[in-house]
């Protein structure tokens, strides 16, 4: 575990002193979070005093992420003979690094288009679709047709809750589709909480932290390890990278929430939303937990359904169930100071982790104590 400490520590200093250098260049290149003033439905937020604070700050922690990744995985090779380790990077961290990567890719031209235009336009909804479908298939293809020598993928043909379940075979078209609809969802899902200081980066650190223990203990108890031998053990691909990306990316975030807190001096902007939904997703599928992400990342699911039930009842009554949508937004008009909101979202976040390893330990207890 020494490589996953090395990765969270490098990823922690490089986004906690590259951020600032990140402020200055962003500021330099007027690159503003454009604040809205109206909207066509209801009322707005009252953010204009966050006007000029720069956005796009996403670039920092994926940066960081990455060359956590790269120092991690060379640690790796001081593992035991017994430890198969290659100097290439491996499939698993082709795909969770890429779709990190990618997604806010398609994020960082939705920025670049706002501040261009100096609006919060950017890219439309079907441009922003089409490039997150296109990000998914790539490399949910990649997840699913490129096995190691053990003929394991990156994905897998079954829909999994605590680890496949054995009757829902989905094959690999279904399941590439299932691998697009997940990321579509999850990297949709975290920019919806993105919007006051410092909750999607909080939130997506305790997200991301669930996925790294998650990895670990998998990696303890691996049916890939020819010396483990008890009966209970997962079936996945390459867990100890897994591990160490999902931390790279949680120290990251946290060197970033530095600057990033109320009053925040930058935002992450679409490109750092977008980019944490995809690699979140992206893990979910990796380490065979797809039904616990719901519960794992609940508090995403709570603000993603505030959205959904805001547009079906105004679609279909003319009536609003919040005040404003995302829920986050509802409890700024009711009156509710953003720090406040801030760290009791993040209370709710944390229940919601801690729920959802619990039931993913509790599965691990109930086998072994048979």
């Amino acid at each position: 575990m020494r490589a996953v400490f090395i990765a969270v520590v490098v990823a922690f200093f490089v986004s906690l002193f590259g951020t600032p250098f990140a402020i200055k260049i962003f500021t330099r290149l007027k690159a503003a979070q454009p604040i809205r003033t109206d909207a066509p439905v209801g009322p707005v937020p009252p953010h204009q005093g966050k006007k000029g604070t720069p956005t796009m700050g996403g670039v920092v922690f994926i940066v960081a992420t990455v060359i956590a990744y790269v120092v991690g995985h060379f640690a790796l090779l001081t593992l035991p003979d017994k430890q198969i380790v290659q100097i290439t990077p491996t499939i698993t961290a082709l795909v969770l690094l890429g779709l990190f990567v990618f997604c806010g890719a398609v994020g960082f031209i939705d920025d670049l288009l706002k501040v261009r235009r100096r609006n919060s336009g950017g890219l439309s909804k079907k441009g922003k679709l089409l490039g997150q479908l296109l990000v998914g298939a790539v490399f949910g293809i990649v997840a699913l047709y490129y096995p190691s020598t053990n003929q394991q993928t990156v994905g897998s043909t079954k829909i999994s809750f605590i680890k496949d379940i054995e009757w829902a075979d989905i094959g690999k078209v279904g399941a590439v589709i299932l691998f697009i609809l997940m990321i579509i969802a999850a990297s949709n899902a975290v920019n919806i909480t993105d919007g006051l200081d410092g909750l999607a980066t909080g939130t997506s650190v305790m997200v991301l932290g669930a996925f790294s223990f998650i990895g670990a203990w998998q990696y303890q108890h691996w049916c890939g390890d020819w010396q483990y031998t008890a009966p209970y053990c997962y079936e996945v691909r390459d867990p100890l990278e897994i591990s160490m990306i999902a931390a790279a990316a949680a120290g990251a975030c946290v060197g970033f929430l530095w600057w990033n807190a109320s009053p925040a001096r930058i935002f992450m902007g679409d490109t750092g939303a977008l980019g944490l939904g995809g690699l979140i997703g992206g893990l979910a599928i990796a380490t065979r937990t797809e039904l616990l992400l719901p519960l794992i990342g609940g508090l995403f699911v709570i603000l993603m359904g505030s959205v959904i039930i805001q547009m079906i009842s105004y679609k279909t009554t003319g009536k609003r169930v919040f005040r404003m949508s995302p829920l986050q937004h509802h409890f700024e008009l009711v009156g509710w100071s953003e720090v406040n909101i801030v760290i009791r979202f993040w209370i709710i976040g944390g229940i919601c982790v801690a729920l959802g390893l619990g039931i993913f330990y509790y599965d691990f207890l109930r086998v072994m104590g048979n």
